[in-house]
C-alpha cells in the first residue's frame, strides 16, 4: 500500500479529462429533459438489506461484490452497487406515488463493486440511468429504450446493437424454470461450479453464464419465449412493434436475462462489440415487483443504467469525442507589482463578461510571462507596462503569429470583442441584427466596467521588476 497511489480499481479524473465528462453529462441532462425526466440524487450508501431484497440475494453483486461494513451504531451499511434500488427507496420514502401517477427520474453518480478490475470495469465506476415508475404499458418500455437510443445517436453512436428479450412474469417463468432445471440436472456434472450452485438457487442465471462449456449445454435448452403466457407475449410484441414504428433497429436475444433478480418481462442491452468481453454500454428492463418488494405499493417500473466510462471509451474509439480545452481566452501580463492591481481589475471585468482570463505574476519579467502565456494556450496576451499605462494604453500580442499593437484603454472593449469571443456564460451569436446586437451589448458592458479600470491610479515608481 502507498499513500500516493489510488486504491486498486479506482482512478483520478484530471481537469483535462473532466472536460469530456462535463460535456457528456450536459448531453445526458439535455436529452433526459426532452423526455420529461427530473434528476434525483440519492446517498452513495444505503442499508444493506435494501440491496439484498432489491437486487436479489442469489446475484453475483450481493453474494460477491458489495462493499459492506458495520457502522458505529451496529448497522450494516453498503456502498451502492447500482442505482435502481436507491431510487425506488427514495420513491417510497417520499411517497412519490401519491404525488403523480407516473414518476420519471434520472441519476448520475459513482457506484461501487468489489470485483476484479479489467478493461471497462472498475471498483468505483460511474453510471447514469432512468427510472419510469408507475406505468405498466409497453409504451413505457419502448420509451425507455428509445431514450437510450436517442442519447447515443445524439453523441454520434449510430451503429450500436440493441438486444431485446422477455423474461416473462413470475407465472410463466416458473414453468420455464421447472423445464430448465429438469433438462440441466442431467448435465450438472458438465456445468461450471458457479452454474452448479445456481441450478438449484436461481436457474435462470445460468443463461447469463459466459463459460464455453456451459454455453454449449445451454444451446440445447429451448428459449424462454416458448413458455411466455399470453399477456407477456402480447406485451413484448407491442414493445417490438412500437420500436419498429420509429425505425429503431434491434435484435431478439432469446438467452438475454440480465444479472439482477428484479427484472420482469422486457429486458434489453445496448452493446458495443469493439469493447471486448465487457461490451454492454447500457442494460435495463421492466421491474414491476420491485417497489412492492422494497416495502412500497404494487407499482410497476422500467428503466436502464449506462456506464459513463464505457460510453466515453466508445466515443474515443470511434473518433466521436470532441476536442476540449480550458485554455484562457486572454493572458494578462503586468510588468511590475504595482501594475498587478490594474491587471487584477481588468481580469475581474473580463471574467464577469464571460472571458476565461489568466493573470500573470507582476514580479516576473516580460519574457518569463510570455513563455507562461504561450504554454497556457491563450489566444491573446495583454501586456500592461509602465509606458503603456501612463498613456492609458496596453499592448495586444496575438500568440499564434506574434504580431502586436498598442491599444487605447478606451478602445479596449471593441478590440477584445473583435479578436476573442467570450467562452463562458454567453450563448453562441446568431447572424445579422441579432449578432450585431449581442456584440454591441457586450461592448457596452465592457466599456462601462473598463471605465473604472481606466481611472485606476497606481504608483509607477520602480514599477517594472525583471525577476525571471
Amino acid at each position: 500500500m502507498t499513500l500516493t497511489t489510488a486504491p486498486r480499481g479506482t482512478y483520478d479524473i484530471m481537469p483535462n479529462q473532466a472536460l469530456a465528462w462535463q460535456w457528456l453529462e450536459k448531453n445526458i441532462r439535455e436529452v433526459f429533459l426532452l423526455y420529461g425526466y427530473g434528476e434525483i440524487r440519492t446517498p452513495i450508501f444505503e442499508h444493506t438489506e435494501l440491496f439484498q431484497r432489491g437486487i436479489g440475494e442469489t446475484t453475483d453483486i450481493v453474494e460477491k461484490e458489495m462493499y459492506t461494513f458495520t457502522d458505529k451504531g451496529g448497522r450494516s451499511i453498503t456502498l451502492r452497487p447500482e442505482g435502481t434500488a436507491s431510487v425506488v427507496r427514495a420513491y417510497i420514502e417520499h411517497k412519490l406515488y401519491g404525488q403523480a401517477p407516473v414518476a420519471k427520474l434520472y441519476y448520475l453518480g459513482p457506484m461501487f463493486r468489489q470485483e476484479r478490475p479489467q478493461a471497462g470495469r472498475f471498483r468505483q465506476f460511474h453510471q447514469f440511468g432512468v427510472e419510469l415508475i408507475g406505468d405498466e404499458s409497453p409504451v413505457a418500455d419502448a420509451e425507455v429504450i428509445l431514450l437510450a437510443h436517442d442519447l447515443y445517436r445524439r453523441l454520434g453512436l449510430t451503429d450500436l446493437e440493441i438486444h431485446l428479450n422477455s423474461v416473462g412474469c413470475p407465472h410463466c417463468r416458473q414453468e420455464y424454470k421447472r423445464v430448465l432445471t429438469s433438462m440441466l440436472k442431467a448435465a450438472a456434472g458438465e456445468l461450471c461450479p458457479t452454474c452448479r450452485v445456481r441450478l438449484d438457487r436461481n436457474p435462470l442465471r445460468l443463461l447469463d453464464c459466459k463459460n464455453a462449456a456451459c454455453q454449449g449445454i445451454l444451446s440445447r435448452v429451448p428459449p424462454i419465449q416458448n413458455y411466455l403466457c399470453t399477456d407477456c407475449r402480447h406485451h413484448f410484441d407491442q414493445v417490438v412493434a412500437l420500436l419498429e414504428t420509429v425505425n429503431v433497429k434491434y435484435e431478439l436475444s432469446p438467452r438475454l436475462v440480465r444479472g439482477l433478480d428484479y427484472y420482469f418481462r422486457t429486458v434489453f442491452e445496448i452493446l458495443n462489440k469493439d469493447l471486448g468481453a465487457q461490451n454492454a454500454l447500457c442494460g435495463g428492463g421492466r421491474y414491476d415487483g420491485l417497489v412492492e418488494e422494497c416495502g412500497g405499493p404494487a407499482v410497476p417500473g422500467v428503466g436502464f443504467a449506462s456506464g459513463i466510462e464505457r460510453v466515453l471509451t466508445t466515443l474515443e474509439q470511434r473518433g466521436k469525442l470532441p476536442e476540449f480545452s480550458n485554455s484562457p481566452n486572454l493572458y494578462l501580463i503586468p510588468l511590475g507589482e504595482q501594475l498587478s492591481a490594474v491587471a487584477f481589475s481588468l481580469a475581474t471585468t473580463l471574467r464577469r463578461a464571460g472571458y476565461i482570463v489568466e493573470l500573470g505574476n507582476g514580479r516576473k519579467s516580460l519574457k518569463s510571462q510570455l513563455k507562461t502565456a504561450h504554454k497556457s494556450g491563450a489566444a491573446l496576451a495583454v501586456i500592461i507596462g509602465e509606458d503603456e499605462w501612463q498613456a492609458r494604453e496596453v499592448t495586444f500580442k496575438k500568440m499564434d503569429d506574434g504580431s502586436q499593437k498598442r491599444i487605447a484603454v478606451a478602445d479596449l472593449a471593441t478590440e477584445i470583442v473583435k479578436l476573442v469571443h467570450p467562452s463562458v456564460g454567453t450563448s453562441k451569436m446568431g447572424k445579422g441584427s441579432q449578432e450585431r446586437s449581442s456584440v454591441d451589448d457586450l461592448i457596452d458592458t465592457l466599456q462601462k466596467e473598463l471605465a473604472m479600470v481606466n481611472h485606476l491610479v497606481v504608483p509607477l515608481t520602480n514599477c517594472t521588476n525583471k525577476e525571471e
